[in-house]
């Protein structure tokens, strides 16, 4: 952790982008402050790794996208879930929450 923020952990990007959108269509600055203020600022999604993730899920058509205006009247791609990215996302907490139970399992065994 640097400077009170937490690393992003490798291929955790992807599913936050999923849930994000499952929770609403938003654009790519939208998904990346949604990120931000539900860690309460604690994870900063650069523009550079956001896109590239954006793509890949696309490309995987875990999403889609349509052109739209944004808040500020600005053209702006909107990406929303497919059926796909919704099973997929249910596939990824669930590996998520296994992995994240095995961590604690070891971090909570006592010093002897």
């Amino acid at each position: 952790m640097k400077d009170g923020k937490a690393e992003l952990l490798q291929g955790t990007l992807d599913m936050m982008v999923l849930k994000a959108l499952n929770v609403a269509k938003m654009h790519g600055f939208g998904i990346a402050r949604w990120i931000e203020r539900t860690t309460e600022d604690r994870l900063v999604i650069e523009e550079g790794a956001l896109y590239p993730a954006l793509y890949r899920i696309k490309r995987r058509k875990w999403v889609s996208s349509e052109w739209g205006v944004s808040e500020n009247n600005r053209k702006a791609k909107y990406y929303h879930l497919t059926d796909l990215g919704r099973e997929e996302l249910a596939r990824q907490t669930l590996s998520w929450n296994d992995s994240a139970a095995a961590v604690r399992s070891v971090l909570n065994v006592a010093n002897s």
